[in-house]
């Protein structure tokens, strides 16, 4: 059974960091495109970042240079490392892999997906 378990989330100050994590099982991800995307309340779920096999990189404007998506292919796990969050940062965090490591923007192109992480950016 494949599955993608996000941890990582929480809690924090407008301002603080925190940093996601998502462990695949069932089997490896090396070759695969990984993906954070976050849905809001009452928001449509958005595209965070990517990161293709060969760590090349994507993000969406309003995160660039303030997340950084990596992965440990050795533990099939990939990261989310935010920085200076803000309340607008506020959402349930998914992870999502692409079998064809295109890496895109398109929830429609990731074939397996986790059940989320709450992030809270709060005073």
């Amino acid at each position: 059974q494949v599955q993608l378990v996000e941890s990582g989330g929480g809690l924090v100050q407008p301002g603080g960091s925190l940093t996601l994590s998502c462990v695949g099982s069932g089997r490896s991800f090396t070759y695969y495109a990984m993906a954070w995307f976050r849905q809001a309340p009452g928001k449509e779920r958005e595209f965070v970042a990517s990161i293709r096999w060969n760590d090349n990189t994507r993000y969406t404007d309003s995160v660039q240079g303030r997340f950084t998506i990596s992965r440990d292919n050795a533990k099939n796990t990939v990261y989310l490392r935010m920085n200076s969050l803000t309340p607008e940062d506020t959402a349930v965090y998914y992870c999502a892999a692409d079998s064809l490591d295109i890496g895109g923007t398109q929830r429609y192109e990731y074939n397996y997906w986790g059940q989320g992480t709450q992030v809270t950016v709060s005073s």
